[in-house]
């Protein structure tokens, strides 16, 4: 009887892993379409915040809020399509057939000065990167119309999850234990918070960057200004990576004017990420959340090694919810009482 039980109790020890490792296995493989999922939850809590803000200056139901939101943000995308589109695709097939030739102009004169030869191994390695990633445009070109559909695929599971947030919400709580549905409100309250909150900071900052990177390089005289700008608000979402990627096409096409304004370029995108750092970034973390710079930036290597494009541009909201949730569920527990969250007030 003993070695029975000592039988049953191995058997259901096994099938328990073999469950997990299922699960993880399951998990692993839909990660592409999990992705999509956190990226049409971004898009909606964006929603969210907008709608709920117009609740708030002018009392309305949620729906009426919503579509009016969807309304004005279509029609002020296409406005500005109308009104900028047509130089900001100028100025971008500009920066695309100049952006060799600045390269090697670059080099040209950096071979000349006293410490070119000190990097001009690392250059030669970076331009070798870079002829392989423009041997492959045919290759990248062949998947757009994959991203475009995974694109509306966002937008549209963003809409229905922000016209019902609450039908989901409880959907997902429905699948925790009784015992634990308490906690788990909680938490996925407060990381909803966090997101929103981060996402609206966040969006203030890519403004700012991208309106005085345009003025800065105008006012240098650089190539391109509008198209440079457009590319900084944009890498802008992406924290630590995004900004350095936006001021090297800046930096290279300021060269070809002189070595002057290079050098100038050169500050302003240092001044304009310390104006970001040390005080856009402090004022959204008094009301979002403050993540630690280290833990930001391997997210941002782990997940964009996983993912790619998209790992890279999710990475930042993730770890902002993974964040808010371990320290709801995990820290909280661990130190037996509560923990400030930042973004649980306001």
């Amino acid at each position: 009887m003993p070695a029975q039980q000592d039988l049953a109790y191995f058997t259901r020890q096994v099938l328990i892993v073999l469950a997990l490792l299922t699960v993880l296995v399951l998990f692993w493989a839909l990660t592409p379409v999990l992705m999509l999922v956190f990226g049409a939850i971004v898009v909606a809590a964006l929603l969210l915040s907008l709608s709920g803000l117009l609740r708030h200056a002018v009392p309305m139901p949620h729906g009426i809020a919503l579509a009016i939101v969807l309304v004005v943000s279509t029609g002020g995308l296409c406005l500005l399509l109308w009104m900028f589109g047509a130089q900001a695709t100028r100025e971008l097939a500009t920066l695309t057939d100049s952006l060799p030739a600045a390269y090697a102009q670059f080099q040209q004169w950096l071979g000349q000065t006293s410490v070119g030869s000190l990097v001009q191994e690392q250059l030669a390695t970076i331009g070798d990167n870079m002829g392989r990633i423009a041997s492959s445009a045919g290759a990248i070109a062949m998947t757009v119309s994959s991203g475009t559909i995974d694109l509306f695929l966002v937008l549209v599971g963003a809409i229905y999850i922000a016209a019902q947030p609450e039908m989901y919400r409880n959907g997902l709580l429905h699948l925790v234990p009784p015992s634990a549905k308490a906690a788990a409100t909680d938490a996925l309250d407060a990381s909803g918070r966090a997101l929103r909150l981060w996402l609206g900071g966040q969006l203030v900052a890519m403004v700012a960057v991208g309106i005085l990177t345009g003025l800065g390089l105008w006012m240098l005289g650089v190539p391109a200004a509008f198209a440079l700008a457009l590319i900084a608000f944009l890498l802008d979402f992406v924290p630590i990576i995004g900004p350095i990627a936006a001021a090297i096409p800046g930096i290279l096409l300021a060269f070809t004017v002189s070595p002057q304004v290079g050098f100038a370029t050169i500050a302003l995108y240092v001044v304009l990420q310390q104006l970001e750092s040390n005080v856009l970034q402090p004022l959204i973390q008094q009301r979002a959340v403050e993540l630690p710079p280290a833990l930001l930036l391997f997210s941002l290597v782990i997940f964009g090694s996983l993912q790619g494009a998209a790992g890279l541009l999710l990475a930042a909201p993730l770890t902002v919810v993974v964040y808010v949730l371990v320290k709801r569920l995990y820290v909280r527990e661990l130190l037996g009482g509560e923990t400030a969250v930042p973004g649980e007030h306001g």
